[in-house]
This record gives C-alpha cells, sequence and structure tokens, in this order.
C-alpha cells in the first residue's frame, strides 16, 4: 500500500510559482512577520492569499 502525498494549500495556490533564479518553486506573496512565524510552526496554516490555481474555474461558473 503506497501513502498518498497530502496535497497543501500551496501546491494548488495560483501564487506558488516556479522561480527560474532559485529554481525551486516559491510564493510571490509577502508574508508578515507573524504569519510567518504560524505558517512555520503549524502543520495547518490557513494563507490569507490563497488563491485557487484552477482555470477552469471560471468555466464551471458560466456553466
Amino acid at each position: 500500500m503506497t501513502k498518498k502525498k497530502i496535497q497543501s494549500s500551496c501546491d494548488t495556490c495560483n501564487n506558488y510559482v516556479y522561480d527560474e533564479d532559485y529554481e525551486c518553486y516559491t510564493c510571490e506573496m509577502d508574508l508578515d512577520e507573524d504569519e510567518m512565524a504560524r505558517f512555520l510552526s503549524s502543520s495547518h496554516f490557513e494563507c490569507p492569499y490563497y488563491t485557487p490555481g484552477d482555470e477552469y474555474l471560471v468555466v464551471r461558473h458560466q456553466m
């Protein structure tokens, strides 16, 4: 039995983009000091800047 990877909100966020300079994925939003502390200390962080990266969201809304 294989263990499924739990998808975090960062993985599906539109602000989580690949940075060619650092050669890794980074968040484009700047978290303040308190938000960054909550993010680093908790396994479940609800980001106030989360934007779904679902390009079909608009199409489903129009149907």
